[in-house]
């Protein structure tokens, strides 16, 4: 075991000035958490100025150091890429010790994320400081097993990577023959009738039964959040609380394929989230399900994503971000004939059934790292 600080120079970031314009749009990368995006930082959305570094506590980082957060978002790994700056969110680990592996340190200090985020739980602005991060100890077996290590954390998850850029593919896919077939449905370039989707489809407002009266509250039925419906997936996942039969009566419940929308929240970006349920599910008041009455379930679900701006045109943040359902039911949308929405069902359906296939690769390779993570780093 060695300490981090052993091992490596440690270094944080800086901030140059906001208020200095002669510090920013330089040619020096500066790095942030949310260029962390992948194992390697390639590139920066912000650039400083020589004069940005020599008036803050921003440094050069070398290439080839390890980048880890410590403040806000902790925890956050990847290895830097180009000579690049950091703020101070950002932690730079530079390694000064030969016996030490590049690859096989990031891959431990990404272990270390649910730890960090534990400690960092205790403190009001949820960070990390430099002490802490230095005196974490490292397990260092010989240079040959790190890179053995990092070799075969490296081929798992370029597997991860690799169903995670077929998914989105399949999902550009779906998005595309939707255009194809029916046009962006903003612009409406087809010339379908518009129609108010209330018209086309029942629009009911979920309801949060009375917390005081914990009979409400069982194993009867998903009680549906905002939280299942903002993903990546098609469907909804999986509630953490579930009404009792008594708590069910009081709430709003809809059958397996509705569309379920975040119509309430404290963020522009959720309102027009949807989800499709796939089974019986209640769900609460920020939520608005749209049920449709003939229409495809799959064309409604792919209408609203892609009409997201439109719909959020219409909130007025200042007034809570609140999408009513009054204010949903009136909202017009292109509906073509029934037998093209179905021949777009049938796509989706297909499309689908591979993105099932390549789900079940995904999760058997992420479990299977998380078993390697905790086999090499406890």
């Amino acid at each position: 075991m060695s300490k981090l600080s052993e091992i490596c120079e440690i270094k944080s970031g800086g901030t140059p000035s906001r208020a200095k314009k002669e510090y920013w749009n330089g040619n020096i990368p500066w790095v942030k958490i949310s260029d962390l995006r992948s194992k390697y930082v390639d590139s920066t959305s912000e650039f400083i100025t020589e004069d940005g570094l020599d008036n803050s506590s921003a440094k050069i980082i070398k290439k080839g150091s390890i980048l880890f957060t410590i403040f806000a978002t902790l925890g956050e790994v990847a290895i830097l890429n180009i000579d690049a700056t950091t703020n101070q969110a950002i932690a730079a680990l530079t390694l000064n010790d030969s016996s030490v592996d590049v690859d096989y340190l990031y891959y431990f200090l990404t272990s270390l994320k649910d730890y960090v985020n534990e400690i960092g739980r205790g403190v009001a602005q949820n960070n990390i400081n430099m002490a802490i991060l230095r005196n974490i100890e490292v397990p260092l077996p010989s240079i040959e097993e790190q890179r053995k290590i990092a070799a075969t954390l490296d081929k798992v998850t370029h597997t991860i990577d690799l169903c995670n850029a077929i998914l989105e593919k399949l999902d550009l896919l779906v998005k595309s023959r939707f255009v194809e077939m029916f046009g962006n449905p903003i612009d409406n370039p087809m010339d379908w009738e518009k129609i108010a989707i209330g018209e086309r489809c029942d629009i009911v407002t979920g309801n949060t039964p009375s917390r005081a009266d914990k009979s409400n509250y069982g194993s009867f039925i998903e009680w549906i959040k905002s939280d299942n419906i903002n993903t990546p997936d098609t469907f909804l996942t999986s509630a953490e609380e579930y009404l009792s039969e008594k708590g069910a009566n009081i709430g709003r419940i809809v059958e397996a394929g509705s569309i379920l929308m975040t119509c309430i929240a404290g963020s522009l970006k959720c309102i027009g989230n949807v989800g499709v349920a796939d089974r019986k599910v209640a769900f609460n008041q920020q939520i608005n399900a749209i049920v449709p009455k003939n229409d495809e379930t799959m064309y409604i679900y792919w209408l609203m994503i892609l009409s997201k701006p439109y719909i959020q045109s219409t909130i007025n943040m200042a007034l809570k971000g609140i999408l009513s359902k009054g204010q949903l039911s009136v909202m017009m949308f292109p509906f073509p004939p029934l037998d093209l929405q179905q021949q777009f069902a049938a796509f989706v359906e297909q499309t689908d059934k591979s993105k099932l296939a390549v789900k079940k690769m995904l999760e058997k390779a992420e479990l299977l790292k998380k078993a390697l993570m905790q086999e090499y780093f406890g």
